[in-house]
């Protein structure tokens, strides 16, 4: 049983949107099915595209995936330590109902930038920076 994280390639595609939708309903569980549905396919079609995709695969299976767009970030600890390999500042949105996230995101380091409102949604969304 080894892991391996390599980047993502279009065959990945099915395996990082079963793991996007397991976590994504873990995390939100706030979100409204249109706009879960809507991001699925924002991920398909305009994150990944513009996206330097890295998964996690355990067992030949993608279970997890960072995609960086510049340095911001979006997933998981051995991909959180490539992006970190990547850059040497991180970036990225969380929603402030993310408890599981933001504690994962404190313990790699992020801190709190600004604060908003989410326009699809309304919710609240904290802007973290990680620096090295």
């Amino acid at each position: 049983m080894c892991h391996i994280v390599r980047q993502y390639q279009k065959p990945d595609l099915n395996d990082l949107l079963n793991s996007w939708n397991k976590a994504n309903r873990l995390a939100h569980p706030f979100l409204s099915e249109a706009f879960i549905n809507q991001e699925r396919e924002n991920i398909e079609h305009v994150y990944l595209p513009n996206a330097d995709t890295w998964v996690l695969e355990y067992n030949n299976k993608v279970v997890g995936f960072i995609a960086l767009i510049g340095n911001e970030i979006g997933f998981g600890a051995a991909l959180m330590h490539k992006a970190k390999s990547l850059h040497k500042s991180l970036e990225l949105d969380v929603f402030e109902r993310n408890l599981l996230a933001r504690k994962f995101y404190v313990r790699q380091g992020f801190d709190l930038k600004t604060q908003s409102i989410h326009g699809a949604t309304s919710q609240p969304v904290m802007r973290l920076m990680y620096v090295q």
